[in-house]
């Protein structure tokens, strides 16, 4: 649990006591981002993100528990914003054609989560094997987008553009696939451009999905 030792309400510069720990929790989270992002969550010390933020030991306690905490902050950041880019896309091309909405969807996930490298490589990558509190995390975020994929599936299916029948297992199967290909492009230091991650992985979704 975060925030164990809460800062005085003084003010100081201008700025009350609150503004100055959200700026420091930013400048934090910054850091993991960089650092995770680049060297690796094991590569890097509290220490190192202390340095790196501009903040002391103490103040690191204040917002999280360890490395850990801050690891989990920000894939719970990248998840909720790719989760909410992909269902405002597809619902803004609820009139247009499946094949359009399913690729709106993945071009919104995709620019959210490997525009930017690093954030690829804390979805997709070092959140692997940091402990079974990360795995737990991580699982049910994956039960989250199965659910959310399997409410689109089963609208287009009620519209009679995919094919009816079980598709959990196909979901499983699309979700490797995109986190795969995801990391896969942001390893080879983006060599291929994200148009053709889009365009292939919506190709593999339409046929798994439709006759």
């Amino acid at each position: 649990m975060s925030g164990r030792n809460p800062a005085p309400r003084r003010s100081y510069g201008g700025r009350s006591a609150e503004e100055r720990r959200a700026e420091r929790r930013e400048r934090l989270l910054a850091a993991g981002l960089d650092l995770f992002g680049t060297r690796g969550y094991a590569a890097t010390s509290i220490e190192r993100l202390c340095a790196t933020a501009s903040v002391s030991t103490r103040n690191f306690y204040e917002e999280f528990s360890g490395r850990e905490e801050l690891l989990i902050a920000l894939h719970r950041a990248i998840n909720e914003r790719a989760s909410h880019a992909l269902a405002t896309a597809y619902a803004e091309a609820a009139s247009v054609g499946f094949a359009t909405r399913v690729e709106r969807a993945v071009r919104a996930f995709v620019t959210v989560t490997a525009s930017d490298p690093r954030w690829a490589r804390i979805a997709f990558v070092e959140v692997i094997g940091v402990s079974a509190g990360m795995e737990r995390h991580r699982l049910s975020w994956h039960g989250q987008w199965e659910d959310a994929l399997l409410a689109m599936i089963g609208e287009a299916v009620r519209r009679g553009e995919a094919v009816d029948r079980d598709y959990r297992l196909t979901v499983i199967a699309i979700i490797g696939a995109v986190t795969n290909l995801v990391h896969h492009w942001s390893a080879r230091d983006q060599d291929i451009p994200l148009d053709e991650i889009t365009a292939e992985l919506t190709r593999l979704i339409l046929a798994a999905l439709t006759r």
